[in-house]
């Protein structure tokens, strides 16, 4: 097996290398770390001389071309609706157990805001067979761990185990997700600890200047609400008006199922014997308004800020447009990833009036979300907004070099997350709940149809600042 590299490009200062490919020959699956060991050796070989080289690699955009495929996928659905997916990875060493369901804070009605939160909580307090701590001690006692997440389009709770007590893990987390026992003894106690939480994220400042900017951007949308809901909503809630909640939602095509390791195909039986089978089909909802954004220019002073903060948010296609995601999130790796992005470079590498510039692409499945957010010294916001203004509205065409960087960096981030059997399962049973089956790699087959005068015709248009809710933090007294 051996390993060739092509320097793309390269620091005329340093002699570094800015840009590698690399390519595989043979069969051999590589790791991450086996590859990245062997482009050590390579830039070894052909930068003998440059003194500090391993410290700094980081400087390195590596890709990797063919070493990484994405694992097979089976899919089945039960006849319930139930959707499932498993995923062999066979040097996987812990499997993962991935449950999903369309029960995030966008699924609440009115009145019912930090619902699906709150009841992820609860679900940990025990099932009708398990009291609260018992799963947690059952599943590190098998070697494994467990946590679970809310989003604002679903909920998911997940377990790594060995894959030896997998069969075992899975009758354990679907008893405790699916039979959770909502006791009102542990109610009112957890309640107290959710109302904590949501204290603690409205005390942080940076936090609640992003809340701001969505509440903002998206007024009367679920989107712009807090996920960990609103006080007066959690006083009013009883373990009835939850249990609720969990039977109306927790159902049939609503709720995914992800497996993925090593011997994933031993554990179809079980999956479809298990509790999963029993749940009473999905009932159709009304459906739901897509993302309709309000822009404009907003100021607010927020106490114990440290910086000024210059907060961007645009809408954009729901998350099953793939080819306008991977198109956005190309575009904003280019304007905001890396020193060598067009805003960190200008902003904090030349003309340093910004302290951080991060801009990222939320995909979302009613439209999703671009933020920019900038913080700086109250004193440049103003020349801050001047050189946003310019980057987003008369900047040049993409080049060749900063495209193919571009390019290189979005298929990067993609093959490495398919290293974990936990980001494996995730992405499998998000794409699955939602109606994409397909091949994890997929959405990377939509990245050469962006040429520089497409993301200038298409993206770089829907980023004008005119059409961005924007929202100006400054430190000083809360109003």
């Amino acid at each position: 097996m051996g390993v060739d590299v092509v320097v793309l490009s390269r620091d005329n200062q340093s002699g570094m290398a800015d840009q590698l490919v690399f390519r595989q020959s043979g069969d051999v699956h590589l790791s991450v770390k086996s590859v990245l060991r062997s482009v050590l050796r390579s830039f070894r070989s052909l930068f003998p001389a440059v003194p500090g080289l391993t410290k700094r690699l980081e400087l390195c955009h590596v890709v990797l071309i063919s070493p990484f495929t994405s694992p097979e996928l089976t899919h089945w659905t039960l006849a319930n609706g139930v959707h499932c997916v498993a995923a062999e990875m066979p040097d996987a060493p812990l499997m993962c157990l991935d449950f999903w369901c369309r029960a995030g804070s966008a699924s609440e009605d009115t009145g019912e805001e930090g619902m699906a939160h709150f009841l992820e909580h609860m679900v940990f307090k025990g099932s009708e067979r398990l009291g609260a701590g018992e799963f947690d001690r059952a599943i590190e006692a098998l070697g494994g761990s467990s946590n679970a997440a809310t989003g604002f389009d679903d909920v998911h709770f997940h377990v790594l185990i060995p894959p030896d007590q997998a069969s075992v893990a899975l009758e354990l987390l679907l008893d405790l997700v699916l039979n959770p026992s909502l006791a009102e003894k542990t109610f009112d106690l957890e309640r107290d600890v959710v109302l904590e939480e949501i204290a603690q994220y409205e005390d942080q400042p940076d936090e609640q200047v992003l809340q701001q900017t969505l509440s903002r951007a998206c007024p009367q949308h679920a989107y712009g609400r807090p996920i960990l809901g609103r006080p007066e909503s959690l006083r009013a809630m009883t373990p009835a008006s939850m249990r609720r909640f969990h039977q109306q939602r927790y159902r049939g095509s609503d709720c995914c199922l992800a497996v993925s390791g090593c011997g994933v195909d031993g554990l179809k039986q079980s999956i479809e014997t298990s509790p999963l089978s029993a749940l009473p089909a999905a009932t159709a909802r009304s459906s739901h308004s897509g993302l309709d954004l309000c822009p404009g220019r907003h100021h607010i002073q927020v106490e114990r800020l440290e910086s000024a903060r210059l907060l961007m948010v645009w809408s954009g296609a729901a998350a099953a447009d793939q080819c306008w995601v991977v198109g956005a999130d190309l575009a904003t790796t280019l304007l905001g990833e890396g020193r060598r992005s067009r805003l960190v470079a200008r902003l904090r590498e030349e003309l340093q009036i910004a302290e951080t510039v991060d801009m990222d692409l939320t995909s979302l499945e009613r439209g999703s979300l671009i933020t920019l957010e900038i913080s700086c010294n109250p004193t440049h916001l103003e020349a801050v907004e001047t050189c946003i203004q310019e980057q987003l509205t008369t900047a040049e065409l993409f080049t060749p070099m900063e495209l193919e960087r571009g390019r290189q960096l979005v298929g990067k981030g993609l093959r490495y997350s398919l290293e974990s059997s936990a980001q494996v399962a995730s992405m499998a049973a998000s794409h699955r709940l939602w109606g994409r089956e397909q091949n994890l790699l997929h959405p990377l087959t939509h990245l050469r149809s962006w040429s520089s005068e497409r993301l200038q015709a298409e993206l770089m248009q829907q980023l004008h600042p005119d059409r961005a809710c924007t929202l100006i933090a400054t430190p000083g007294s809360r109003h």
